[in-house]
């Protein structure tokens, strides 16, 4: 019976947002324990502390394609849309277009990069965030960064991961931009 309740959620996550959950309903058929894990995982995934929505979508969404999930990266999307960010920054952070984002998403989105490519430049940038967002905002961001990272690791795991793909904020196609080198100054 919990699986049947459990695999009704999954599906209504599908048709909410157009995304296939069969790794999670294989996780689910497999092993009930794996899978209660996982759902508390995402406890993690979806705190947001008190970061304001876009440093918390840059960190969320330039971990996701640094993963390079096309799936994945369209969901990230879908949910940062759903949290009211405006198309135009979205598409920036997913292209890393450094010039169309505002000072403290640049910021975001160049620590998430650096943190991800483990380059020591983050310690100047991660003291920038603690001064604008405390501790505990530095604490929402790792977590954005770290659990947004799970979901492309987990499918690809399991065999259904899929190469970065083109992807779409609103009605526009977006190709995601990876740093896989970081030198723009902050």
């Amino acid at each position: 019976m919990i699986r049947y309740l459990l695999n009704k959620m999954l599906l209504s996550f599908k048709k909410r947002y157009d995304y296939d959950v069969q790794y999670q309903q294989e996780i689910l058929t497999a092993d009930l324990a794996a899978f209660v894990k996982f759902i508390g995982f995402q406890t993690m995934s979806s705190h947001a502390g008190e970061l304001p929505t876009g440093p918390l979508y840059a960190a969320r969404l330039r971990a996701i394609v640094f993963e390079d999930c096309g799936p994945c990266t369209q969901l990230a999307i879908k949910l940062a849309l759903e949290a009211k960010l405006e198309p135009e920054l979205i598409r920036a952070i997913v292209q890393r277009d450094l010039d169309k984002l505002p000072a403290q998403i640049k910021l975001v989105v160049n620590f998430t990069d650096l943190v991800l490519a483990h380059n020591p430049q983050a310690d100047e940038l991660r003291e920038q965030i603690i001064g604008l967002w405390g501790q505990r905002g530095l604490i929402t961001i790792g977590f954005a960064i770290s659990s947004y990272r799970v979901y492309p690791a987990l499918k690809y795991t399991l065999g259904y991961g899929k190469a970065c793909s083109i992807v779409f904020v609103d009605e526009t196609q977006v190709t995601p931009t990876s740093a896989t080198l970081v030198s723009d100054k902050h």
